[in-house]
């Protein structure tokens, strides 16, 4: 398992970490803290995007911040793994119903952050356990080189990914690794009204265009940009990003059918050594300001904040149609879902 840590030198000694969670919008820091000025941040994005948020943290705050950079299953398995005795404070980035998943076991401190009010009510949790920092569509990346040479169009539609000219040539992560893949498989359930067993159908049928199911929700993006394959099933700001890096072939579209999407979430962890701490990077994680770090670091989410700059090079939710996506329902689904995924479908990938 790759693991990314990055450490960064504290601005400031800490006298009571209180006043660093007022400053970063808050209020009382609800309960004991050790006040140590250090926070190891779990985070479910980029190596970018958390290299950026942990550095504009530290300056913020002046609190010493590192990061491990897991994939949602990962991310989960390793705090379950820890129950008790985590290595983490905060959990940031990756799709809410790990979040979920993780709250049902009793691996987060519920926290209602006072900058909060602002996120819409579907977009976190009521008790506090989580609460969504972004929002990712699920879309199309397609390398135009390879569907010209296969004579496909830029696909629309879920129904133009069963075509047998895609053969070996899709790539979406795998449910059990990647809150990417659960997206993915959980948007399938969404358009079949709640019918698991119709979505498990539609991957079945897609399972001979699959070349792999990635451990990474970004690992088809790189393929595609390979030109291995004509098209990965990634989260669109994903695609973009890849494309701003200089992979000109790469094109975005989304299926004319409702599309699924992600609530990247922010969240306390249960028995943290740097609990106040953590309660400070949750406040400062709902702020404007920080939300809008996405796109210095070329990761084009939307923001939850109402307040905060949405980038040009971002989906516009309200020029597409979004599945009902019920992340409760999803959360608590996930595990025996994804159990009938690896049976049904394909195992998961050990690397």
């Amino acid at each position: 398992m790759a693991i990314s840590r990055r450490r960064l030198s504290t601005g400031i000694a800490l006298a009571a970490v209180a006043a660093l969670v007022a400053g970063c919008g808050g209020g009382s820091t609800g309960g004991s803290g050790s006040g140590s000025g250090q926070i190891t941040v779990l985070c479910g994005a980029t190596e970018e995007w958390c290299v950026a948020n942990t550095e504009a943290f530290t300056a913020k705050t002046g609190i010493e911040a590192k990061f491990v950079r897991l994939s949602s299953g990962e991310a989960v398995a390793k705090l379950k793994a820890g129950q008790g005795s985590p290595e983490f404070d905060a959990w940031h980035g990756g799709p809410a119903d790990g979040y979920v998943a993780a709250a049902e076991d009793g691996l987060l401190e519920p926290y209602v952050s006072p900058n909060a009010g602002q996120i819409r009510p579907e977009w976190k949790a009521a008790d506090g356990s989580w609460t969504g920092v972004y929002v990712g569509v699920l879309g199309f990346c397609s390398n135009k080189k390879v569907l010209a040479d296969k004579g496909l169009a830029v696909p629309t539609s879920w129904t133009d990914l069963l075509d047998q000219r895609y053969a070996k040539n899709v790539s979406v992560a795998h449910p059990a690794t990647s809150g990417t893949g659960f997206v993915n498989l959980w948007g399938q359930v969404a358009l079949a009204r709640g019918d698991e067993s119709k979505a498990i159908a539609y991957m079945a049928a897609l399972r001979p265009n699959i070349l792999q199911f990635t451990k990474s929700g970004v690992g088809p993006v790189q393929q595609v940009g390979r030109g291995e394959i004509a098209t990965g099933i990634v989260f669109s700001h994903d695609c973009v990003t890849a494309r701003d890096q200089g992979l000109s072939d790469l094109e975005v579209s989304f299926p004319r059918e409702d599309s699924a999407y992600e609530v990247g979430g922010v969240a306390a962890i249960k028995g943290a050594r740097n609990s106040a701490e953590a309660r400070a990077y949750v406040d400062w994680a709902l702020t404007p300001e920080a939300q809008q770090i996405g796109a210095t670091a070329k990761q084009y989410q939307v923001p939850t904040h109402p307040a905060a700059v949405v980038s040009d090079k971002a989906a516009r939710l309200e020029q597409l149609t979004l599945i009902t996506y019920d992340i409760a329902a999803a959360g608590k689904a996930k595990a025996a879902l994804v159990k009938r995924f690896d049976a049904e479908i394909a195992p998961a990938p050990s690397s």
